[in-house]
């Protein structure tokens, strides 16, 4: 066949070609069934395995009719969609196959070779797949410029430097390289494309352009980039192998030097180095007995255990734990009770009464020769300072001080330790306590004692009852150890909020000392002393930089601060520092004065006012009571109501206890109506109520029932009782006052209060006359048997009729 053929562009700069013979087999038809490919284009010139689907073997198929066994080879646009026409590049490569292998199941491979670039004119739909019509783009001989032949030159340079970065394709190029001369730019530049790792996309572009200067230029880029590309790799392997062999050698030189030393008998094996540690360890301690025996037989069993096996690992454990522990280690004590004084009082402003029976303590101690059998328990409020009076004591006495917190404790194992068969056991917290402390008798404080839980792991205050009671500690065994470990020399020390809610049997094995809490006179000095500096050393301030003025600090504690201790009165000296920090950062203020009227812009409204009492009215009546965070005044409001029947109740979320004074009190008013001045048929027409407001907190004692009875009577008689007068004390139904408990924090929060005249049982008295003077200074208190003492107090101009 000779001539031009249809749908064929001979050369790729339209260069007129003389007419020539060729084969039948060598002609391509102008329409070819396209097989599509993912996800890179194939290029003219080179032979190209392929695996095809089951759903192209069709394809193939009718490739295979035609002469010449040609198909179109096309790249899809989204790999991910269905083969469309839509989806083909305009672009593709025909291609010859020249071999089909049946691989196993449905799998089938052809080896074809591409032979020239084509465009696809139209596409159809055929059985088998896709039928395209094409224009094929032969080859042509071209002038091979001086431009063309530096391209060339370039792109051989390029691949020379990429045999250096990549051995794989070293091979194919090189093998190129000694066939290839500059006479054919185009097939230089397919090849060079076909060997970068370009992304598909980049690919199909090169194939597109059929002008070989600018394909030439687009492959030139590409795999200027898959040599940087090659760099970086050959870089990071390098850098992983100098780890690899940097591990490798020193892993080596480890093995040998540890081979060295155990020929020349400097190293032993892991486990006689343990053993030998331990028999160290035991030398420097005195083990009882029970201990010593314990010790020798797991040592004995340790020496036969591969350090593999699991039992290895417990019994280890186990050595380990026995050996850690102080036995026979002590501290020596201080009993100097002039430097125990000078502790107290650098640590802490007022607490007379507690510095004074700690000295006692220590004193008792001197003459005594130790100090063991004693449990403090300190109970006071948040922020008076029990968990710091603990620290001083123990800087005193000169003992290492250990604290941890029994709040929401639930498991006796916490106390007691777990049994070793558990995995993961350990001892309870009090031997670990004792090996962090390092002796026999560190102060160990209990803080939280009154909010341990119980819950079905066990009940951890009983659990406690051995560790406090002097006499079982001496022989404290503990399930981990499971030998008798002796706690009689550790100073215990527990702290609490409230009496309450600590069992019975642990309260009876514990000495307890009170901290009742601050007034406003300790509580300013306190801020001065200790506060205020610590405030702002805190925020980066320096003395005289922010200055709180004393009227200001009394304003603060007034108006802000009222509770027992100084914890709120010390956040808040700590957000005035805080604002004092940012202004002096922002406006470049220095030497921040507070006063008096400068609190308010900083700390927002008072939470509490000078007028906040209620005002002298009628069945209105101020009492005194003790809480878990101290003494506190609370008011009684009485109200009558006309209505056809008698009825009493109370409101407040009062509890059961103090239900029941407001109905022994409403009772005995009920039965003392002419005694008091009142109308005898005053109830049988009104419904009395009786409010303690602050709804939203509970409330609950038997010390309410006298102030309750008097708001009835001043509600009944229209009369107020003095000003600035509060009560307290239990009522019987026959009109006896019972005495109360937490005199000194009642006494405190009068003062809080500025109330100027108190009533008190007449049982009270001595723990009345027993608080220091500064507290019982400015304030008037009555003591009375009965209510008609208490009537006469609180209306004192009021005649009481006979019986």
């Amino acid at each position: 066949m000779s001539e031009s053929f249809p749908g064929r562009d001979d050369g790729e700069k339209g260069a007129e070609q003389e007419p020539r013979l060729i084969l039948a087999s060598e002609v391509l038809p102008e329409h070819l069934p396209v097989l599509p490919i993912r996800p890179r284009p194939l290029f003219p010139g080179f032979p190209v395995p392929l695996e095809i689907g089951a759903e192209q073997v069709a394809i193939v198929q009718r490739a295979l009719e035609y002469a010449s066994k040609t198909i179109g080879v096309v790249l899809v646009r989204d790999p991910n969609g269905s083969d469309t026409p839509d989806n083909l590049h305009p672009v593709g490569v025909a291609a010859k196959i020249l071999r089909v292998f049946q691989g196993e199941g449905d799998s089938t491979s052809i080896l074809i070779n591409c032979i020239e670039r084509f465009t696809i004119l139209d596409v159809s739909k055929a059985e088998f797949g896709m039928m395209a019509r094409v224009r094929h783009h032969a080859p042509s001989d071209m002038e091979i410029t001086e431009e063309l032949k530096a391209y060339a030159m370039a792109v051989m340079t390029t691949l020379r430097d990429l045999v250096q970065y990549n051995p794989l394709q070293s091979e194919a190029i090189k093998m190129f390289l000694g066939r290839s001369t500059f006479d054919d730019p185009g097939r230089l530049a397919d090849f060079a494309a076909n060997l970068t790792t370009a992304s598909g996309t980049e690919l199909q572009e090169v194939l597109e352009t059929f002008d070989v200067r600018q394909r030439i230029n687009r492959v030139l880029v590409l795999l200027k980039r898959e040599v940087e590309i090659s760099k970086l790799h050959v870089e990071i392997n390098r850098q992983i192998q100098e780890k690899i062999s940097g591990q490798q050698r020193e892993f080596f030189l480890r093995e040998q030097l540890k081979a060295i030393k155990k020929e020349l008998g400097l190293e032993k094996e892991g486990k006689t180095a343990e053993i030998e540690k331990f028999q160290e360890r035991l030398k420097d301690l005195t083990l009882n007995e029970e201990a010593r025996k314990a010790v020798d037989d797991e040592m004995d069993k340790l020496q036969l255990l591969e350090p593999h096996s699991p039992e290895y690992t417990v019994s280890r454990n186990y050595l380990d734990w026995l050996t850690s522990l102080p036995w026979g280690k002590f501290s020596v004590d201080s009993y100097d009770v002039d430097r125990a004084r000078k502790i107290l009082d650098r640590d802490h402003y007022g607490l007379a009464d507690v510095k004074d029976r700690i000295l006692e303590f220590i004193a008792v101690g001197k003459l005594k020769g130790e100090i063991s059998g004693s449990i403090l328990c300190l109970v006071g409020p948040p922020g008076v300072g029990k968990t710091s009076v603990g620290k001083s004591i123990a800087d005193a006495l000169g003992r290492t001080f250990y604290r941890f917190s029994l709040g929401g404790m639930r498991d006796e194992a916490e106390i007691k330790g777990h049994r070793r068969t558990y995995i993961g056991a350990l001892p309870g917290k009090f031997l670990q306590a004792m090996k962090t402390a390092g002796t026999s008798n560190p102060l160990i404080m209990l803080d939280e004692i009154d909010k341990i839980g119980a819950s079905f792991h066990g009940d951890p205050a009983s659990a406690l009852l051995e560790v406090l009671d002097p006499e079982q500690n001496n022989s404290f065994r503990d399930h981990y150890l499971d030998v008798p470990f002796d706690l009689s020399n550790v100073l215990f020390i527990s702290t609490g909020n409230q009496l309450d809610t600590i069992p019975r049997p642990l309260l009876d094995r514990m000495e307890v000392i009170r901290l009742s809490g601050y007034i406003a006179e300790e509580k300013r000095e306190i801020a001065r002393r200790y506060l205020i500096p610590k405030a702002l050393k805190a925020n980066g301030l320096k003395a005289g930089q922010v200055t709180i003025r004393a009227d200001a600090l009394s304003q603060l504690i007034e108006n802000y601060a009222r509770e027992s201790g100084v914890r709120n009165l010390e956040n808040l000296i700590k957000k005035i520092c805080r604002k004092g920090a940012m202004k002096i950062v922002r406006e470049g203020e220095e030497g921040i004065v507070i006063r008096k009227e400068d609190v308010e812009p900083y700390l927002g409204k008072p939470v509490f006012t000078a007028d906040e009492m209620f005002a002298s009215t009628p069945g209105v009546v101020t009492g005194l009571a003790w809480t878990s965070m101290g003494g506190a005044t609370l008011q009684v409001e009485a109200t009558a109501v006309i209505s056809k029947s008698k009825g009493f109740k109370q409101t407040g979320q009062l509890g059961a206890v103090m239900v029941e004074s407001a109905d022994i009190a409403y009772s005995y008013v009920m039965a003392h109506l002419e005694q008091y001045g009142a109308r005898a048929d005053f109830f049988d027409e009104r419904f009395v109520h009786i409010h303690v407001p602050a709804g939203a907190t509970p409330k609950d004692g038997p010390s309410a029932g006298v102030t309750m009875a008097t708001a009835l009577l001043s509600m009944m008689i229209k009369k107020p009782v003095l000003r600035k007068m509060a009560m307290t004390g239990e009522l019987t139904l026959t009109g006896h006052v019972l005495p109360i408990g937490g005199v000194k924090e009642k006494v405190i929060a009068a003062r809080r209060a500025r109330l100027k005249v108190l009533i008190f049982p007449e049982g009270n008295r001595k723990d009345f006359e027993e608080l220091p003077d500064y507290l019982k200074k400015g304030i008037t208190v009555h003591f009375a048997e009965t209510f008609e003492d208490v009537f006469a107090h609180a209306f004192p101009k009021s005649p009481k009729r006979e019986r």
